[in-house]
């Protein structure tokens, strides 16, 4: 495999941008595109990098391609697309999908990196926008143990775990795991505070106490403080949270595995969309429990 002096990086939302940025910062050659054009030359104004017009162009010459967009059909777009960086990515350069995304779309990118020469990794991250800022996720990968050991110091550049977790697509599943475990998680938390709020409770000394013991999480000392302001206009948006669920519950249903909660909440965050509180941060769970004033 090359040595990775050439990155290219595909996708500069609230979550690529500054992941480009801390790779532009730790000297590797970084070219990047994005789909609205004009973000990726702020980008590579700011950064030094180089803004191109196509995904193709972006990963031509590139060691380390990575990707971050949307959904299944994004990654599709930009990878085996008709501009996508497999029409020019060179046998024995590698391509990272940091997309959360199904199972099947990192199986099928696999075959098709595999019949290019080209290596591949499923990997997509958690942390969210913060972790992302400040170089502090957690990647979850899918791939060959020696493609994971060329990159992983590239990734630990935005990381603070980066882990092979088996073959091609384990990422993806265990990031649906991950999702899973946060849906449950933040419901019941906004039960416990609202149900604090309807008691008459100080919200603020329930959690002073409680986050010490059992029910302590990332999203209890993360996110208890704008729940109780009822602020939510940050973080990771319910829309993308709904999207990955329904991975999960398609996977569960192939796998026969019962979730229920899961289930449950992915409807409960549906109420929020009908709220109009698509972008709106995850915890905002806690929002349709609320009476309205």
């Amino acid at each position: 495999m090359n040595t990775i002096k050439t990155v290219a990086f595909i996708g500069l939302g609230v979550m690529g941008y500054p992941m480009a940025g801390h790779l532009a910062k730790q000297g590797l050659t970084t070219r990047v595109y994005n789909r609205t054009h004009s973000k990726a030359e702020a980008w590579a104004k700011e950064h030094g990098g180089t803004a191109h017009a196509t995904p193709k162009e972006a990963a031509e010459g590139a060691d380390l391609v990575l990707v971050c967009v949307g959904n299944d059909d994004d990654v599709r777009q930009v990878t085996t697309g008709a501009d996508g960086v497999l029409s020019t990515m060179t046998s024995g350069s590698v391509l990272v999908d940091h997309t959360t995304a199904s199972a099947d779309l990192a199986l099928e990118l696999d075959n098709a990196c595999r019949e290019k020469g080209v290596a591949f990794l499923d990997a997509p991250v958690s942390g969210g926008q913060q972790g992302a800022e400040n170089g502090a996720l957690t990647v979850m990968c899918g791939g060959e143990q020696h493609h994971f050991d060329a990159v992983a110091p590239v990734l630990n550049h935005y990381a603070k775990a980066v882990t092979l977790m088996g073959p091609a697509s384990s990422g993806q599943l265990t990031k649906m795991v991950n999702q899973i475990c946060i849906a449950g998680l933040v419901q019941g938390l906004s039960e416990g505070l609202h149900f604090a709020e309807q008691a008459g409770l100080d919200q603020q000394q329930v959690i002073d106490v409680i986050s010490k013991g059992a029910a302590g999480s990332w999203q209890m000392e993360n996110r208890h403080k704008t729940m109780i302001a009822d602020e939510y206009n940050h973080g990771f948006a319910v829309n993308w949270m709904r999207k990955d669920l329904g991975i999960c519950l398609e996977q569960a249903r192939r796998l026969d595995a019962t979730l229920p909660v899961t289930a449950l909440v992915d409807q409960f965050y549906a109420d929020v969309q009908r709220m109009e509180g698509g972008r709106w941060d995850t915890s905002s769970l806690l929002k349709r429990l609320r009476k309205p004033e």
